[in-house]
């Protein structure tokens, strides 16, 4: 059955912020499961004695899938509204992580964290988003920031929370754990997310601080196209973000630093990356998504080259923290440029597929750094890789604004 959405009045309400605060934590539940198997990768690698590639394989399967299963979640939501949804992802995430706590192969273990993506993680990610994006009008991107920033919360909280586990009581215990916590905070906070989002006035469609732009030819392309560019930019941004994100511990440890200094680098980096993303939304509400984009990308490419010179103890931990701080903001940003540039009735099937091309980005990333070190026998090519996604995804976002600038001045701009 349809349900009817929520009184127009409450777009930027007191009930608007107490959804967002739920939100946040859904996320950081929903989504553990993107940061914790960066620190347990060593001791899965250790005891299944496989490749660093093959190790980095249930990464790889749960991003894919987590892309994939935004769409399918995000299109569940529409019709049956959140909360039903997230019922689904809470005994996903909970089902994943004690089935990946049991695994006896690396292949049942990359199992487990694919179901955790397609159901868990994808019901507290792009649906999110989307719907964090119909309640909010005057500050649309600070709002989407702070529900974004949920995934980097989970990023900084998990990780040595995990480790301290790992070396404490094993993964696997530590897994099981983790899920209970998870899956019973999800079903809890579910509840406040009964009610569909608000029906968006004619006059706040444009959002308060800019004229709107065409919306049948985004950036003055068809949307299709325009839709296919905003993907491709997305996974090249995120391959060159998943070199460090995921193989930082590895990183620490083949330096001869441990896993434990791998882990506090990579919570560091993701904890740097919160505040990033509440910035990025301020400056979003300012100077609007494209050149939001545009910045951060620029930024992430900076931080990437860092990596390449630097490898003492203190040098990376401020490495780090600096690629958390520059990219940290960007993947939010596609959700606030497909509400500023295409029809708000789309919102959730476009956002559900740009964030879909980022959570592939990664996937192939996390994959594609642990084959180039197993070919190479080190990390610098794997960054180089990283580099050379980061100038493909600068181009295409430089290309945009550039069209974007084009078209105000004139536009009759084909």
């Amino acid at each position: 059955m349809q349900l009817a959405h929520a009184d127009p009045s409450l777009i930027d309400s007191p009930q608007a912020l107490r959804r967002l605060l739920a939100t946040l934590g859904l996320v950081v539940l929903g989504n553990s499961s993107m940061y914790v198997v960066s620190v347990v990768l060593p001791a899965v690698q250790s005891e299944f004695g496989i490749g660093r590639a093959s190790a980095s394989l249930p990464y790889t399967l749960m991003m894919v899938c987590l892309g994939l299963g935004g769409l399918w979640t995000g299109r569940l939501a529409d019709r049956h509204g959140l909360m039903p949804v997230l019922w689904l992802g809470a005994l996903a995430v909970f089902g994943g992580f004690m089935g990946a706590s049991l695994s006896g192969s690396i292949w049942a273990f990359g199992l487990a964290h694919a179901v955790m993506g397609f159901i868990g993680g994808s019901a507290t990610f792009a649906p999110l988003l989307a719907d964090t994006a119909l309640w909010w009008n005057r500050r649309r991107g600070i709002a989407v920031a702070v529900c974004a920033s949920g995934n980097y919360v989970a990023g900084a909280v998990w990780p040595p929370i995990v480790q301290y586990g790992v070396d404490s009581i094993g993964w696997r215990p530590t897994y099981m754990v983790l899920g209970s916590i998870c899956g019973v905070g999800m079903l809890a906070l579910s509840l406040r997310m009964r009610q569909r989002p608000p029906a968006i006035p004619a006059s706040a469609a444009a959002g308060a601080n800019r004229a709107a732009p065409d919306r049948a030819r985004p950036f003055g392309l068809a949307p299709n196209h325009a839709m296919a560019l905003l993907c491709l930019a997305g996974i090249a941004c995120c391959v060159a973000m998943a070199m460090p994100q995921v193989h930082i511990v590895a990183y620490c440890t083949d330096l001869g630093f441990g896993a434990a200094q791998g882990a506090q680098m990579l919570s560091l980096m993701l904890a740097c990356g919160i505040v990033s993303r509440l910035v990025f939304g301020l400056i979003c509400d300012r100077i609007g998504g494209i050149r939001t984009l545009l910045l951060g990308s620029a930024l992430q490419g900076i931080a990437l080259v860092l990596f390449l010179p630097y490898d003492g103890l203190v040098p990376l931990y401020v490495i780090s923290g600096l690629f958390g701080l520059f990219q940290g903001g960007i993947v939010p940003t596609y959700a606030i440029i497909v509400r500023e540039y295409f029809p708000p009735g789309q919102a959730s099937v476009r956002v559900g597929g740009v964030i879909m091309a980022t959570l592939v980005g990664m996937a192939l990333g996390g994959w594609l750094s642990g084959w180039i070190f197993d070919a190479t026998g080190s990390y610098h090519a794997a960054f180089l890789n990283g580099i050379g996604w980061n100038l493909l995804n600068l181009s295409i976002t430089g290309w945009l604004y550039l069209r974007v600038r084009r078209e105000r001045a004139d536009p009759r701009m084909p």
